[in-house]
């Protein structure tokens, strides 16, 4: 189990990198939309898309980060109050019960959504908007399946943990 949180440490920190230098480049995006769209009145919805494709980006693979990093919701007013080895516990339990059942959901359920949209090779509505949308459909899954990879990482790293405590307590 070890090995499975250190490999999935060291993926989810790289995926950082890369969800980091997508941000910086979505900021970068809007501020360029927002500098054309006021101080040059023109508009181009290529880069209002580009906004919602780089956001896209940033909030399916910032999940798997957001997890191993402790920054996903919970209800913080109790779990701060639970003994290391109760917390390591409910953070497996809400792998196997919360986190692995929705992301197989939407990573398999997701298959025929993506498969039509590269079927009709799914494009924008608007006159100059981006010609590829599908190629941003395809990351629901793939991020799912991200998701799932990193959970079990996460699962790994919480057992390990408890596994310890319970050892220094005297015992499983």
């Amino acid at each position: 189990m070890l090995f499975l949180e250190e490999i999935t440490d060291k993926f989810s920190k790289h995926l950082g990198k890369f969800t980091s230098f997508i941000l910086i480049l979505m900021m970068i995006n809007v501020a360029f939309d927002a500098l054309n769209r006021y101080v040059m009145n023109t508009n181009y919805v290529s880069l209002q898309e580009m906004e919602w494709h780089l956001f896209s980006v940033v909030i399916l693979l910032g999940l798997s980060y957001a997890l191993n990093t402790e920054g996903h919701v919970r209800v913080d007013i109790f779990y701060t109050n639970f003994k290391e080895k109760t917390k390591a516990m409910v953070n497996m339990v809400g792998v196997i019960v919360f986190i692995l059942p929705l992301a197989l959901l939407v990573a398999f359920g997701s298959f025929g959504f993506v498969e039509e949209s590269y079927n009709f090779m799914e494009k924008s509505g608007s006159a100059g908007g981006l010609p590829y949308r599908f190629i941003i459909k395809s990351l629901i899954p793939i991020s799912f399946f991200i998701l799932i990879f990193t959970s079990l990482g996460y699962f790994a790293r919480n057992y390990n943990q408890w596994k310890k405590i319970s050892n220094e307590e005297g015992g499983l």
